[in-house]
């Protein structure tokens, strides 16, 4: 399979290399400037990633997330010279898979594209994960309430299946990040709290009291633990 990755970026030297990386990688690269261009490329035909910089022109990379998870749960890995904590929160919190900041190694990024790639779409012999009516399908990485799909990302399905696989065990979110994530992730503490906000919102009838993945406090979160 040959993979389409949705290049956003408006400085011409970083996307030539990026580019250039990609191409030799074996990736067919489709290549944007601004957010409008973004947008346009991605809905007319298929992109299995999008490498996503923020500060772009026309609308922003947020902006351009927000449209794409609309209609699609794609990986998005995003680009940033800004290094703020609140940002990466404001790009997880929007559906980013990965944060990348500039001045970033290209050859770091190619690494985690593959990863990122391989995790999404490799092929794997069917195992479901279950909880009550919830069902978390390993090869195909969704999650269903019965028959009904409920939408997620990619990084929500790392931390779900970790959930899964260890309900009624308390995890700290050191442990979550490691179980999750590995050695490669390289964001902060407080990102997991965003990400199990999200999941909450997703799995929860009242996601402000939540009887499924429940907080431990002074200890860390717990999936099932209300259940005897």
């Amino acid at each position: 399979m040959k993979y389409q990755i949705l290049l956003v970026e408006d400085q011409d030297e970083i996307r030539s290399i990026v580019a250039k990386y990609l191409d030799k990688e074996g990736y067919d690269i489709r290549e944007a400037r601004d957010g409008f261009e973004a947008l346009e490329i991605f809905n007319s035909g298929a992109v299995h990633l999008v490498l996503l910089d923020i500060m772009i022109p026309g609308i922003d990379g947020f902006e351009v997330l927000r449209e794409i998870r609309k209609v699609s749960e794609v990986p998005v890995v995003m680009l940033t010279a800004r290094q703020e904590e609140v940002d990466r929160l404001k790009g997880f919190d929007t559906g980013a898979d990965d944060y990348v900041v500039k001045p970033f190694s290209v050859k770091e990024l190619i690494k985690r594209v593959k990863r990122l790639l391989k995790r999404v779409y490799n092929e794997a012999d069917e195992l479901v994960y279950k909880y009550g009516d919830l069902s978390l399908h390993a090869s195909s990485r969704k999650l269903f309430r019965g028959d009904d799909e409920i939408q997620i990302t990619m990084a929500e399905y790392s931390l779900l299946q970790v959930f899964f696989k260890n309900r009624g065990q308390v995890l700290t979110r050191e442990q979550l990040i490691e179980l999750a994530f590995g050695d490669d992730y390289d964001g902060y503490d407080r990102t997991i709290d965003t990400f199990i906000k999200r999941i909450r919102q997703k799995i929860e009838i009242d996601p402000k009291n939540p009887k499924i993945l429940v907080t431990k406090y002074g200890a860390g979160y717990i999936f099932g633990g209300d259940t005897p």
